[in-house]
């Protein structure tokens, strides 16, 4: 029997998987047609040619060309091209949290209200939550009662948490329905997510197993769901980060995974495709963060004196590492006085040992976000960069050696360079892969540790080393 707590999607039928689907690139060109066809029709003012293009597109895509436009009333002009509430709040729950305040900004709360009803909690609780706080309640006031209290207990929870993402609209069963009420449930179930699973819970509502769909139609029809459940179900509860979920469901392969409030009570799901949204937000966020940018700039979407506040902190560290490099330089001013050739090599040590930290700390990052380097590999992880630095080092020293003696024709000079970045690449390889691990561990987000610090840092230190193995050996390589 497979184990419902392991169901992924390599075992979704072959028959599905065998469907032609274009090619990535296929479906960049084709929306790259369709983006062009709607700005022309709009320049034409071909509202005919331009509501029967929109409509035919998947809500998705409806949404993209929206972002993709460049002023707000041709936006405004797609999004009421839309036929149909229902579709224009799928098209509201498609788009990116900056660009919703914008479409709704002229929709009165009660259409908002009406539009959000065909849209899951989740999505709603998501949307409201982007909206200004007294708007938000507003709209609420005028949903149904159940349907408003629902989202409200979804906003309860704090962003990028379990409870934030999940949706409250599954199957779940006691555990005492036979297998023939299963099947029935299952197909009255028109409002759950995507079923997966059906979860079986005890009176008090605690989830107690699964089972899966394929077992529920092999068993006979007065079967009860607890005479064929699996009961070790890996879950996660309200309050795990959204991250750790995310986690759990890729290493898993899961298509869905169960979330527990207190005393293990079944409270909702979160599916593979909210799964997708959270690694592409963390991934931009992780990867924002270590070019010093903000969030807000990958949507394009903040002013350009906005842009540059989030930007001019970290160009700050960049600025006074320069010029802390700068003093060095004229701290050693009398060296290259000494022998002017030192200055050929001095941004080739601050460029590569910038780089390899860089590398490194990118590196760790990325394995400490997707659970494949663990604190505990703390040791491990350093003499695994150290022995890449030093081999690394060697390569790339053996060479400067050798351009120094043969460029400058001084085979000190070139054993000073060789040495130097040998030495600069074993201590940039241990610094990027030291700090993210002890940023981690002091749970301080280690992707504030690459970028502009990680290079500053190797810029002054490689310098230093540089400059400093050059004095002591001026005697030789002048």
């Amino acid at each position: 029997m497979m184990d419902p707590a392991h169901i992924t999607e390599s075992s979704v039928s072959d028959s599905a998987k065998s469907e032609v689907l274009p090619t990535e690139h296929g479906q960049q060109r084709k929306f790259d047609v369709v983006l062009l066809s709607v700005r022309r029709l709009l320049k034409r003012g071909a509202i005919a040619n331009l509501t029967n293009l929109i409509n035919r597109l998947h809500p998705a895509d409806i949404a993209r060309v929206i972002v993709h436009l460049d002023t707000p009333q041709e936006r405004q002009t797609i999004f009421e091209l839309v036929k149909g509430i229902a579709e224009q709040g799928q098209v509201v729950s498609e788009l990116s949290k900056e660009m919703i305040p914008q479409i709704l900004a002229d929709q009165h709360p009660a259409e908002i209200a009406w539009m959000l009803r065909s849209v899951p909690a989740d999505d709603v609780a998501y949307i409201l939550g982007v909206l200004p706080e007294e708007r938000a309640q507003e709209i609420l006031t005028l949903m149904k009662a159940e349907e408003s209290q629902e989202v409200v207990n979804l906003m309860a929870y704090p962003k990028g948490t379990a409870g934030s993402i999940m949706t409250t609209e599954f199957l779940a069963l006691p555990e005492e329905t036979t297998a023939q009420e299963a099947i029935q449930r299952l197909q009255q179930a028109t409002k759950a997510e995507t079923v997966f699973y059906i979860y079986a819970t005890d009176a008090e509502g605690r989830l107690t197993g699964v089972v899966s769909l394929r077992e529920l139609l092999v068993v006979a029809p007065t079967a009860p769901l607890k005479s064929m459940l699996m009961r070790d179900v890996l879950s996660v509860t309200v309050d795990t980060d959204q991250e750790e979920v995310a986690r759990q469901v890729a290493n898993y392969n899961l298509l869905a995974i169960p979330v527990l409030a207190e005393g293990g009570r079944l409270v909702g799901i979160i599916t593979v495709d909210d799964i997708v949204d959270v690694i592409r937000e963390e991934d931009t966020k992780d990867m924002l963060k270590m070019a010093g940018a903000a969030e807000e700039d990958a949507e394009m979407h903040t002013t350009s004196m906005q842009a540059v506040g989030h930007r001019l902190p970290w160009l700050f560290t960049n600025l006074v590492g320069s010029l802390a490099s700068g003093a060095i330089l004229w701290w050693f001013r009398f060296t290259i006085q000494e022998v002017v050739a030192i200055v050929t090599f001095i941004p080739v040590i601050a460029a590569m040992s910038g780089n390899l930290g860089l590398q490194s700390s990118t590196l760790i990052i990325r394995g400490l976000a997707t659970g494949r380097v663990e604190l505990s590999d703390l040791w491990k992880v350093v003499f695994r960069e150290l022995r890449i630095g030093l081999f690394l080092g060697l390569i790339c020293g053996t060479l400067l050696l050798i351009t120094g003696w043969v460029w400058q024709g001084s085979g000190f000079l070139g054993l000073v360079v060789g040495a130097s970045i040998l030495l600069t690449f074993l201590i940039s390889a241990s610094l990027a892969t030291v700090t993210p691990l002890l940023l981690k561990k002091c749970t301080i987000d280690p992707a504030v540790a690459a970028g502009p610090f990680i290079t500053t840092a190797m810029d002054i230190t490689g310098v230093t080393i540089y400059l400093g193995l050059a004095t002591i050996m001026v005697e030789y390589i002048r």
